[in-house]
């Protein structure tokens, strides 16, 4: 099969599009023709040498994908071929076939294409996991969410808002109408606005419940200083930095903070599966009747795949970025 081979660590320019070996399912395996999959920033650090797979995941980067069975493995009995389905993947998602386990198949909902299928799965199980199950979001809770205009900040926003919590957002002053048409009832310039100062007006001084953050240290004293008494800050990655300079725990103490670290893609199956089955119940039904939407900045042939990658880590997005496989 033709796959992104990334012929040497470092620059977009090392991707290529070259010969993989095309993975075959086993039991309680599928294998999906794969017509589109979505950038992450997890692909761009890989492809640096940064994020290695976890073992025995495809060393392909992709982490999502959408398209149509082609095969089903011994024991598959709910899938069957021609079924268009879209999944959480380890890795593998920049290719023309992947191997999926059947229950982490979710199928695609007949109003949405299968680009739109495609950007999808991380962000939005990504999302759901942070605001549900380990941030314990409520109605009535107020919740700061960093890169509002990212993937997960975009899902995050909408199931927010579901949740009848209130979000609020960082980004970038060019991106807030994106997050405010998706529900931000406040939105705060990184660039120029002290964001704690901004949350505590917003909030009367109490702080928000809730606190999604991707950028790590440099937000750090900040994020516990816009932090509601029993508040939760859930660190999901530290694009700015991971050390922390002259941190006093009494500060933690004074807001009674829990502070809960998170990844996805290294978590166990049974783990995936569960948040996977849990989404589809109570998530899913809702892009059938338009409640929550997909949203993509940009759609390159994958092809383009450096133009996209360049794309990203120039912060130039506002939601996914998609790459179609199948044209």
């Amino acid at each position: 099969m033709r796959a992104v081979i990334v012929t040497e660590e470092g620059d977009p320019e090392h991707m290529t599009i070259g010969e993989a070996p095309t993975p075959s399912p086993g039991a309680n395996e599928v294998q999906v023709q794969v017509h589109a999959t979505a950038l992450n920033r997890a692909d761009t650090f890989q492809r640096r040498g940064h994020y290695p797979p976890p073992e025995g995941a495809s060393n392909i980067l992709g982490l999502e994908m959408a398209g149509i069975i082609e095969e089903v493995g011994e024991g598959v009995i709910d899938w069957h071929e021609g079924d268009r389905v879209f999944a959480l993947l380890a890795g593998g998602g920049y290719a023309e076939y992947t191997v999926v386990h059947k229950d982490l198949l979710m199928a695609v909902p007949p109003s949405l294409s299968l680009e739109e299928a495609a950007a999808i799965p991380e962000v939005f199980l990504t999302a759901y996991q942070s605001l549900h199950w380990l941030g314990g979001v409520q109605g009535g809770h107020e919740v700061l969410i960093h890169a509002g205009a990212s993937g997960v900040g975009t899902a995050a926003i909408q199931l927010t808002n579901d949740a009848g919590a209130h979000p609020y957002v960082t980004a970038s002053a060019p991106k807030h109408d994106v997050c405010r048409a998706l529900g931000a009832e406040a939105t705060i310039d990184y660039e120029s606005e002290d964001f704690a100062d901004r949350i505590n007006a917003l909030t009367d001084g109490d702080g928000v419940d809730l606190l999604i953050d991707f950028i790590g240290a440099p937000y750090f004293h900040q994020n516990v200083a816009s932090l509601a008494k029993d508040g939760r800050i859930i660190q999901l990655a530290t694009l700015g930095g991971s050390t922390v300079e002259r941190m006093d725990l009494r500060d933690l103490m004074a807001k009674r903070a829990q502070l809960l670290a998170s990844t996805l893609r290294d978590r166990s199956l049974a783990y995936k599966v569960q948040l996977t089955q849990d989404f589809a119940a109570n998530v899913l039904p809702g892009f059938v009747d338009g409640q929550f939407q997909p949203v993509i900045d940009s759609t390159y042939d994958w092809n383009r795949v450096a133009d996209a990658h360049r794309r990203m880590e120039n912060n130039e997005n506002a939601g996914k970025i998609v790459l179609k496989v199948v044209s």
